[in-house]
């Protein structure tokens, strides 16, 4: 609905500019602008509303929530998924969950990344050493070389991360 309404906008703007009208005299451009703003804030609250729903029940539910510290502007370089991940609001998110576990009296740490989708959690195994090829994004499963324990990558990556927290709470 918004690709549309921003589509009806250049329209608008195009139309404007072949008739030598200034847009701000134009009023289906303006109209179709508010439009826009408008269907852009009910996005803006969607998300928002989410990503407090999320966090609040993560923090009511659990005494103790670990999450990655993320560099999201260096996930940005990756242009396949640079829309995505500017969507999701990963630093928003883990600004409510701060505030919300100091609010109920929850502890929340954020740990280093490093090492949490590649180091197998049973053995502490890091893919990419002693030969071994490192993880890349399409890898979802795999078999660690040492232990021969079977992991899914994001499972795997959770409980190292919970691992690291427990460790920087003690």
């Amino acid at each position: 609905r918004l690709a549309k309404a921003q589509r009806i906008l250049s329209r608008r703007a195009r139309r404007a500019k072949q008739e030598h009208r200034p847009l701000r005299t134009s009023k289906n451009y303006q109209k179709q602008r508010l439009l826009v703003a408008k269907l852009h804030a009910q996005v803006f609250e969607r998300r928002r509303d989410f990503l407090h729903n999320v966090s609040t029940t993560l923090i009511k539910n659990h005494d103790f929530v670990a999450a990655e510290e993320l560099r999201s502007k260096n996930m940005l370089k990756n242009h396949a998924l640079a829309m995505s991940i500017a969507d999701v609001g990963w630093r928003t998110f883990l600004g409510m969950l701060a505030y919300k576990a100091e609010l109920y009296h929850r502890q929340f740490l954020t740990v280093d990344p490093k090492n949490t989708t590649q180091a197998c959690h049973e053995c502490g195994f890091v893919m990419g050493t002693a030969g071994t090829e490192k993880l890349t994004l399409a890898d979802r499963e795999w078999t660690c070389p040492k232990c021969h324990a079977h992991h899914v990558r994001d499972h795997n990556a959770a409980q190292n991360i919970l691992t690291k927290g427990i460790i920087k709470l003690a």
